[in-house]
């Protein structure tokens, strides 16, 4: 078991070194958050992480927890990344079964930078790994009631390129078209754009077929590449 709170200790005394507070101010008024931060830029950030993952390496799945849960419990949103970096790190270890406690943390976080790390990376991979435990989750995601959830069930295949399942992918972009919401329509676009550089001509007929169905900045978003990519035969 990890000393999780000699972990903490160590992860805080790490940034407040590398702290810089006119940078603080600039990283909350971006991120449009009260939330603190200690200043300290991704750089510094990945030297921290690589540390942590080396010197308190989890033995299975609790210690995983233990430590993405003390991490996230503390003030500053640094400690939060390294938190999401340490699941992800180590997100071989989670399963579905884990997707409950990540969809907390997804709607505790409830905001792009937190969300996005978590869909694409930890989700993603669980979903990839583990099909026919995950999706019936990410399903109840899609028409969940919380925005963020909604969010990663659309994303949570960015990065799946050959293994994308395609049909959830389209259906999940149908299901929430006509969502005002920016991060839904930004959404639907991203995960269309991402899949078009593994399969083309599949995104260009489902936006021929369906396109009049999603709004205008996610088919902006989904055809962005489309021009630059030669047609499949």
């Amino acid at each position: 078991m990890i000393n999780v709170d000699e972990a903490c200790a160590w992860v805080q005394e790490a940034l407040r070194e590398r702290a810089d507070p006119e940078a603080a101010l600039s990283m909350m008024a971006y991120m449009k958050t009260e939330m603190p931060f200690y200043g300290v830029k991704s750089p510094n950030r990945k030297e921290i992480a690589r540390s942590l993952h080396a010197s308190y390496p989890p033995a299975g799945c609790s210690d995983v927890w233990s430590m993405v849960d003390s991490l996230w419990s503390l003030p500053h949103r640094e400690e939060k990344y390294l938190a999401i970096g340490y699941g992800r790190r180590f997100q071989g270890l989670l399963e579905a079964g884990d997707l409950e406690r990540v969809g907390r943390l997804i709607t505790a976080g409830a905001w792009w930078d937190f969300v996005d790390e978590i869909a694409v990376h930890i989700v993603g991979d669980i979903v990839r790994r583990e099909p026919d435990q995950a999706w019936p989750v990410i399903e109840a995601w899609n028409e969940h009631d919380d925005l963020w959830l909604r969010r990663t069930s659309l994303i949570c295949q960015v990065a799946s390129k050959e293994v994308t399942d395609t049909d959830r992918l389209f259906r999940f972009c149908l299901a929430r078209s006509g969502e005002t919401e920016f991060f839904i329509r930004k959404a639907i676009g991203w995960a269309l754009r991402q899949y078009s550089w593994t399969e083309p001509d599949v995104v260009r007929r489902f936006l021929a077929e369906e396109g009049y169905r999603l709004s205008g900045l996610s088919r902006r978003e989904a055809a962005k590449h489309l021009d630059r990519l030669a047609t499949r035969t």
